[in-house]
């Protein structure tokens, strides 16, 4: 999701949608191109400023990027999407699965030298849960309480069996210091803008609002101390801006992904190396079945039949892009993904044979997008005109970001087209997607039977136990096309190559910057 899954209202969609913010660079006066790199200083490119220093609510992609330098999670993904430690050791559930255990570290200190323990876990998911923010309150419904039984293990108790509910807490949830947070009337509002108390690998020292923001190494640092000094996120007002920093050696690696054309454009510098990783994600269109004619089955799916998958794949994402099949267990997650389920044909004649058995004649709907998205807004004219194939019209509606964060939250559209940043863990997705009252349920799916199957996959235990309701589950959503999944990108991320090392992750929001890539990354030789 964008912070794929999301964290208060309008938030919500920003975890799971890219972000942008325009902002005035920062020049250091140096082009250092030929200068050999060192482990002193990496510096990052972004095009969006620090919006919350609250890690608990944070909603861009600079956001995430520099708190989870600062705030460990319980654990962190590989890049297959694994889930592995980071604060905690271990964790567990009990045999009827209503009580889960997690085992941490003793040795991560907080900034200012009192310990990270089990209290500071205990904290901030009882603080999320009390409040009702973010997208991790949606995730941890079924948490009757949470306590420390000692400095190092944490007991969650259960209402029901949920077994989403380690990996939730464990990859979403920011671990902040209960002495500092606990002092804030509301954690949620608590804007932790100054005088930082972190436990991460870097922290946070100086701060040019649309220029640079300077970390520097936490010394020593339990699960690993990283080789670079210093990171410098510098601000740019666009991609463009920081590619040509980048060529110019002003800078080492550029956080965001790579717009496909920009990528197609660079993948031949032999200055620069692209990391490729397929997204956990994915990009959709989604149809309000709460308005005529979208409620009829029939007309989902002459919109699906009316969509050019393979051209808006080859076309608009130059062929950085797979199939999805049109369905939400994508082959992004190969122990869920099902290979019986096939893609969408683009079929106009079908289209129009659907809405005559629906009754439907002369539709015209409208499409809202978000206009600084410059993906959707390269293949969102492909759906108008593929669509006028089918004799169904389009009208874009290319919306400023807030906008568009408004109208989606107010569900107030025909067809939303968006996309989901990273989407780790099917049974807890799909609950929070198209479970009737779902926290990111936009297309306002209400099915009992779906309802079910998704409860069923969340009570399961392992993964093997979950994969054939969720299977079932995903079905039903791709025969009633209350999703309709266009592709899976494959993102390109830049960076110089006197640096080695990084470990890319599935997702936007991880990038080659999350702590893991951080630690790691070193000069090459």
């Amino acid at each position: 999701m964008r912070r794929g899954f999301l964290l208060a209202a309008a938030a919500a969609i920003a975890l799971l949608t890219a972000c942008s913010t325009p902002s005035v660079p920062g020049s250091t006066g140096q082009g250092g191109s030929q200068a050999p790199a060192t482990g002193d200083r990496l510096t990052i490119g972004t095009t969006a400023d620090v919006v919350n220093y609250n890690p608990l609510v944070g909603n861009s992609r600079t956001d995430s990027w520099v708190t989870n330098l600062m705030y460990p999670h319980l654990t962190q993904m590989d890049e297959a999407g694994k889930r592995i430690p980071y604060l905690a050791t271990e964790w567990s559930y009990s045999k009827d699965g209503k009580t889960a255990t997690v085992k941490l570290r003793d040795d991560m200190k907080w900034s200012d030298g009192k310990p990270v323990t089990a209290d500071d876990v205990v904290f901030a998911v009882t603080a999320v849960q009390k409040e009702k923010f973010g997208v991790v309150a949606g995730l941890i419904t079924a948490m009757e309480k949470a306590e420390a039984v000692s400095p190092t293990e944490v007991k969650f108790t259960l209402s029901r069996p949920d077994g989403t509910f380690l990996d939730n807490v464990g990859f979403w949830l920011p671990i902040v210091p209960k002495h500092v947070f606990e002092k804030a009337p509301s954690v949620q509002k608590f804007a932790n803008d100054a005088n930082w108390v972190s436990a991460g690998p870097y922290k946070l020292t100086k701060v040019e609002r649309g220029q640079r923001y300077i970390m520097e190494r936490v010394e020593p640092f339990g699960p690993g101390q990283p080789t670079v000094k210093e990171i410098v996120f510098r601000v740019f007002p666009d991609v463009n801006t920081e590619v040509l920093a980048l060529r110019n050696g002003e800078i080492d690696l550029i956080g965001n992904v790579l717009p496909p054309s920009t990528a197609a454009d660079l993948k031949n510098d032999p200055k620069l190396k692209l990391v490729q990783v397929p997204s956990l994600g994915w990009a959709h269109l989604q149809y309000n079945t709460k308005r005529k004619p979208m409620d009829d089955v029939r007309v989902r799916q002459a919109l699906a039949h009316a969509v050019d998958y393979e051209a808006i794949r080859n076309i608009a994402l130059k062929g950085y892009a797979k199939s999805a099949n049109s369905s939400v267990l994508t082959p992004s997650q190969p122990d869920y993904a099902d290979p019986s389920v096939s893609e969408y044909a683009f079929d106009p004649a079908k289209s129009k044979q659907l809405l005559q058995e629906a009754g439907v004649t002369n539709l015209s709907l409208s499409m809202i997008y978000d206009q600084a998205d410059p993906n959707i807004a390269r293949w969102a004219p492909m759906v108008r005109d593929a669509a006028k194939q089918a004799g169904i019209e389009i009208k874009l509606q290319g919306l400023e970001r807030n906008t568009y964060l408004d109208k989606t939250l107010k569900r107030d559209f025909d067809i939303y087209a968006g996309s989901w940043a990273i989407m780790d863990n099917p049974p807890a997705n799909l609950g929070l997607a198209f479970k009737t009252g779902g926290f990111i349920n936009y297309a306002q799916v209400s099915d009992p039977k779906l309802d079910k199957l998704i409860d069923e996959g969340q009570r399961a235990l392992t993964r093997e136990e979950a994969k054939a309701p969720i299977q079932e589950a995903a079905k039903i959503i791709h025969d009633q096309v209350y999703d309709n999944v266009l592709y899976v990108e494959t993102f390109n991320i830049a960076h110089s190559i006197k640096w080695t090392g990084f470990k890319p992750m599935p997702s936007e929001l991880l990038s080659i910057v999350n702590p893991l890539s951080l630690a790691a990354v070193k000069p090459a030789s």
